[in-house]
């Protein structure tokens, strides 16, 4: 539905109501964020989604949420599910359908109430509703979703060169 235009009744600029029609979104993906049934991060899961949106004539574009339910709702967790993010990037053949990450991060670590004392009394760069991986455990776990990139780059790289077997190194810009 989000791929195709829409026409709606709304509020225009001038405060009046006019009809208003967009062009829809081309871009459009599906998050994998995992739920009541558990995770849903792991290439068998990557893979019967991405069958199910080529079945539809969807592109096979997939985002990956690393907290919520992919983390049963730890936020340390995040940094294994962006490891099995990164090595599906690497060397698997979800590799092309993975478009993006989603990470719960901010400078400190955890999360904070908002108390009677209100605003002045929060630690600043803590979050005040999901649990956050601090900033100095996300630049790791940034660092190995590139090393998977680059692995995909590569993998990309060697096949359209009939190279799978050879060695070899795609340089970032």
């Amino acid at each position: 539905a989000a791929r195709s235009g829409h026409v709606f009744l709304s509020v225009g600029k001038e405060g009046l109501s006019s009809i208003v029609e967009t062009e829809g979104n081309p871009d459009v993906h599906v998050i994998l964020r995992g739920g009541s049934k558990g995770p849903n991060y792991a290439a068998e899961h990557v893979r019967e989604c991405g069958e199910k949106l080529a079945k539809a004539g969807l592109a096979q574009k997939i985002m990956i949420d690393c907290s919520h339910g992919n983390s049963s709702k730890q936020h340390r967790r995040q940094v294994d599910v962006a490891e099995d993010i990164a090595q599906q990037l690497e060397s698997g053949d979800t590799a092309s359908m993975i478009m993006g990450v989603m990470i719960e991060s901010n400078l400190l670590e955890g999360r904070q109430d908002i108390t009677a004392a209100g605003p002045a009394a929060l630690k600043y760069g803590q979050s005040v509703t999901d649990a956050c991986l601090s900033w100095d455990m996300t630049v790791p776990v940034l660092d190995r979703l590139r090393e998977g990139v680059r692995g995909r780059r590569n993998m990309i790289w060697r096949a359209a060169r009939g190279l799978d077997g050879e060695a070899s190194i795609v340089k970032d810009n």
